[in-house]
């Protein structure tokens, strides 16, 4: 049998979300397979935990290039967005309080390319007309982000089903939590 460490890692980090403290055996078990053969692909919860990023930034930008979010009406493309980040909103989830991954000299420029292009989206959108004006561009691309991670939590602890994350982000974040006049 094959291990597609994919889907290791996306084991692991459903367990993380839940369980920051869980142990490289616990980790294991999760994914199916034996400590010994977790141990040969990943040296130690520091070598898991940076190929989870380096998975989740890739999936993300990914997700950016497959919802062509430099295209169009910034609106249109940030509902394309919410729809891609979807499959990644589990990895997000983790790392969005995976605080060492912060520390150090050592972030990864992902980060920096991930953020960059979010923040573009935005400012597109502002400029367009379509988003406040009064919320920076950086704090929609933290919102976005948070927003994902709550979502992807909230489905593994079964209080969110996966079918309303796209239209509960989207909503929230368009339009906010204020109710507005004529609403039920």
């Amino acid at each position: 049998m094959s291990l597609d460490r994919d889907d290791v890692l996306r084991e692991a980090a459903a367990l993380l979300t839940r369980r920051a403290t869980a142990s490289m055996d616990d980790i294991a078990k999760a994914a199916g397979i034996s400590r010994a053969t977790l141990h040969r692909h990943f040296a130690g919860r520091d070598a898991l935990i940076r190929a989870l990023e380096e998975l989740c930034i890739e999936r993300s930008e990914a997700a950016l290039d497959t919802a062509r979010i430099e295209e169009g009406d910034a609106v249109e493309a940030l509902r394309r967005l919410v729809a891609a980040l979807q499959p990644v909103s589990g990895f997000l989830a983790f790392l969005y309080g995976e605080n060492q991954l912060f520390e150090g000299e050592e972030v990864n420029a992902g980060w920096a390319r991930l953020d960059a292009r979010l923040t573009a989206l935005f400012r597109r959108g502002q400029e367009q007309g379509h988003f406040r004006i009064d919320l920076t561009p950086v704090w929609l691309t933290e919102a976005l982000c948070g927003l994902m991670a709550s979502a992807a939590w909230g489905v593994y602890d079964g209080r969110l089903a996966a079918k309303d994350v796209e239209y509960m982000v989207l909503e929230l974040l368009l339009g906010g939590a204020r109710r507005r006049s004529g609403d039920a």
